[in-house]
């Protein structure tokens, strides 16, 4: 008898309700990310999905801008616990980036334009993003909560502002790193129409 172990990933829920889309033509979308609730989904241009990531809308809509990236294990559009249905959905804004293992709760939850929300990170409901923003790795942003502009957040709480003046950077590094995504995943958007 072998006694080798086996690694099994959780299986992702694929059941439930399959919300109204609307996607961009020049959309990127894994068949292995997941899309559910009731309220719409709404994907712009040259937006990647990776595989195994969870977008969903049984809070209130979400809207994912140009030129995102939603890496793998997101859960997009999480209901917190404190939340009643109704409240508002998630707004991603333009070249935001959420990487994988993150977390961002709906309720009205925004994320500005160029901003990063780095690997295992949690967004609460209702929190406020400003544009080009960094929320370091593991960190947690709490509901409600409201980030100025070019602010960067370590996993301790500690705060600055970002001064370095690189969201053109930013941009340029988003849109190479969606060229290569482009070629390496397998996009088949009509399955969640």
């Amino acid at each position: 008898m072998s006694s080798k172990r086996h690694s099994v990933l959780p299986a992702v829920d694929r059941s439930g309700p399959k919300p109204p889309v609307n996607f961009s033509t020049s959309l990127t979308i894994s068949d292995n990310a997941v899309l559910q609730g009731t309220h719409s989904i709404t994907m712009q241009a040259e937006t990647v999905v990776h595989p195994r990531s969870r977008i969903e809308s049984s809070v209130g809509s979400v809207l994912v801008g140009r030129r995102c990236i939603i890496q793998e294990r997101v859960h997009l559009g999480a209901a917190s616990e404190n939340l009643d249905k109704g409240m508002g959905g998630v707004s991603l804004g333009d070249y935001v980036l959420i990487e994988a293992g993150s977390v961002i709760e709906a309720g009205g939850t925004e994320i500005g334009e160029g901003s990063i929300i780095q690997v295992g990170s949690k967004i609460g409901s209702g929190a406020k993003i400003g544009k080009n923003c960094t929320v370091s790795h593991l960190s947690v942003i709490a509901n409600g909560d409201v980030l100025p502009d070019n602010t960067v957040v370590y996993s301790n709480g500690t705060r600055r502002t970002d001064k370095r003046g690189t969201p053109e950077l930013r941009k340029l590094s988003i849109v190479k790193q969606i060229a290569m995504l482009r070629k390496m995943i397998p996009s088949n958007p009509d399955k969640f129409r």
